[in-house]
């Protein structure tokens, strides 16, 4: 994100009571709000009024559905990564024989969508305090090119499965070889930090 002033700035926060992307030339800190310098001027010359901002508590009842709490929250590409993951558990939940697969996923649904609010509220909260949520360094090449490669992977996928490459019913009862990984990365990385 690109501060509103400074085109050519990355934004370090959002204005508390407008909204806008601010870069730390353009960034008013009262009290650990951040404002602009427009709102801020406003705001002394005349009395208090109402803040605007995104409401924590809606962001979170927005968050049931996929993709409309990031939505709320101006987070477009997170949005369609939602949307293409909660598509992906139910495609696999209803493709599925397996009452292995079924409880694995189903239970994953609702976890999903319980990260959904959370994260929403999460995000909202931080916009209202004026602050860029940290999902992932906003100017690191990491960040940018993550969500397209999670879109990539979706359509991957999807692709398999409808030309039946893809059995999940198969595929999950080697599920415990990502443990096994898992767990081995574990104890390499603390035994490299010990050496």
């Amino acid at each position: 994100m690109k501060c509103a002033v400074h085109p050519d700035v990355d934004a370090t926060g959002y204005c508390r009571n407008c909204g806008k992307a601010l870069c730390p030339v353009c960034t008013r800190t009262v009290q650990g709000m951040v404002y602009c310098e427009t709102c801020l001027a406003a705001m002394i010359s005349q009395p208090a009024a109402d803040v605007r901002g995104p409401k924590p508590g809606l962001a979170a009842f927005l968050g049931m559905i996929p993709g409309l709490g990031a939505v709320y929250n101006a987070q477009y590409m997170k949005a369609i990564i939602h949307v293409g993951i909660f598509a992906l558990i139910v495609t696999i939940l209803s493709t599925s024989n397996s009452t292995g697969v079924l409880t694995f996923f189903g239970i994953g649904l609702g976890g999903y969508i319980l990260y959904m609010m959370v994260d929403a509220h999460r995000v909202a909260t931080a916009r209202l305090m004026g602050q860029i949520p940290q999902d992932l360094p906003v100017t690191s090449p990491m960040g940018k090119a993550l969500g397209p490669f999670i879109l990539i992977g979706i359509g991957i996928l999807f692709l398999l499965m409808n030309f039946d490459l893809l059995d999940f019913d198969r595929l999950f009862r080697w599920w415990p070889i990502i443990l096994i990984v898992a767990g081995g990365l574990i104890a390499w990385r603390h035994m490299s930090e010990r050496a």
